[in-house]
């Protein structure tokens, strides 16, 4: 399935960059996470291909396949979500308030994982001014961590030059493999554009510019569950 060629793809990477203790621990089968809800043609294409996701990783964004997995196959907890934000949620509060909207995402869920969409209006600024300064402190002090969310930009620079934004401020470590690897309270999380083909380019890139797969998790939609997707005609309703 596509799930488990993209789970090859990350294990190897995650091995060939000095992560393997995120293999030890299962965390891989959080690094691909589900967004294919919308973009399939029915509520039961996106259950039986979410459900068929699941046999891979435990991340997933759509809840027809977890109704599914319980309903057939008596499975309580086939996968997870966390606390995540979107652009109209963000753009709500104004570009001057930004940061704010940002704050409050850290106060609302102050502890376990909380991701962020930072592109809403200038990702690098997001990056070095919010995130890595005004609520910096209140990264390093969480019980938990802070996934920061590019949603735009040309892959695969968008994810490298994000991650050097975030190194610059929050500082790196290197793994056995001398790969560098961000703190372990922030991460990042690529959603815009993936597939297999992308995924894997995404990776070696990384790797290329001496960079740890584990600083990246990937969510993918439309070339995830099916191929039949919001692009096929060029158009998408947003309830």
């Amino acid at each position: 399935t596509q799930s488990r060629e993209q789970k090859r793809v990350i294990t190897r990477f995650l091995q060939e960059t000095g992560c393997e203790d995120v293999i030890e621990k299962g965390l891989h089968a959080f690094k691909l996470h589900d967004f294919g809800f919308r973009g399939v043609s029915s509520v039961e294409s996106s259950a039986i291909g979410g459900a068929g996701h699941l046999v891979n990783f435990l991340g997933t964004d759509t809840m027809s396949a977890l109704v599914c997995a319980k309903e057939y196959y008596g499975e309580a907890d086939a996968g997870f979500s966390i606390p995540a934000s979107e652009h109209s949620t963000m753009t709500s509060w104004g570009r001057d308030r930004e940061v704010d909207a940002m704050r409050n995402m850290l106060e609302q869920y102050p502890t376990g994982l909380v991701a962020c969409v930072s592109d809403s209006y200038d990702i690098f600024q997001a990056c070095e001014k919010y995130w890595g300064t005004e609520l910096k402190a209140m990264i390093e002090a969480r019980d938990g961590f802070l996934v920061v969310r590019p949603d735009s930009g040309e892959l695969p620079g968008i994810v490298l030059e994000v991650l050097e934004k975030l190194e610059g401020r929050f500082g790196s470590t290197p793994t056995a493999t001398g790969h560098r690897l961000l703190p372990p309270y922030i991460r990042v999380i690529q959603g815009d554009g993936i597939d297999i083909q992308s995924l894997e380019m995404i990776l070696q890139a990384m790797m290329d510019k001496g960079w740890a797969a584990d600083n990246l998790a990937f969510g993918s939609g439309g070339a995830l569950l099916q191929k039949l997707h919001r692009d096929t005609q060029k158009c998408a309703f947003k309830c």
